[in-house]
């Protein structure tokens, strides 16, 4: 399984960061043929310590960092969870915006009849906030910034969705004109900041969406 695809931004001893391809699982699938992953490719070619800090769906591209001590994976993990990073998203959306941006605060929670969907649940879901902005217009489409307050699973989909402007190529939220429009899921992890976690130094990290 080779790393070409699966660039490697920045790396010291203690993380790394890279660049997940589309198309690519961040951990092992259940099934034996769909293991093939961000994870398995770097431990089974020079960083067997990889450790996973948090994940990318299989379809969205973008930046993903990876601890290498358990020391930093635990230090990484905690900034995730009390919501101390840094993460930007650039997604290309059906249609045009009513205004130049805002945000959506729509609970959500996972539909066991539609795996992997996820829907909207104001009484039974978990909050999830994100916060938008239109960055540019076309005829047909939207190019937009998406911060995710919350982390839940589809939530960036989900939520553009529900706002009434799916992102292009995708096959789980978007309508028949929004999945024709694009090749791929157009959904791009494009900044990534946290503190380090021996040092204390802030790294930012910024990669262009490839669409």
């Amino acid at each position: 399984m080779p790393l070409s695809n699966l660039p490697i931004v920045y790396l010291d001893s203690q993380l790394m960061v890279v660049n997940k391809p589309t198309l690519l699982l961040s951990v092992p699938g259940r099934a034996e043929d769909n293991k093939d992953s961000v994870i398995l490719r770097l431990q089974q070619n020079g960083y067997p310590e990889a450790l996973i800090v948090h994940r990318l769906d299989w379809e969205t591209t973008g930046l993903m960092v990876l601890a290498r001590t358990p020391e930093a994976h635990r230090a990484l993990s905690l900034q995730f969870q009390n919501r101390q990073t840094l993460k930007r998203y650039e997604a290309l959306c059906w249609g045009q915006p009513q205004s130049n941006a805002g945000n959506i605060d729509l609970a959500m929670r996972y539909d066991p009849p539609n795996k992997p969907r996820q829907i909207i649940d104001l009484i039974l879901g978990k909050r999830a906030l994100t916060f938008w902005r239109c960055l540019e217009q076309q005829p047909t489409f939207c190019r937009m910034e998406l911060i995710p307050y919350t982390g839940r699973s589809h939530q960036l989909r989900l939520h553009m969705q529900a706002l009434g402007h799916p992102i292009l190529g995708d096959k789980l939220y978007a309508n028949p004109a929004a999945i024709a429009a694009h090749e791929r899921l157009c959904l791009h992890a494009t900044d990534l900041g946290f503190t380090h976690p021996s040092s204390g130094e802030q790294l930012n990290f910024h990669c262009p969406a490839p669409f």
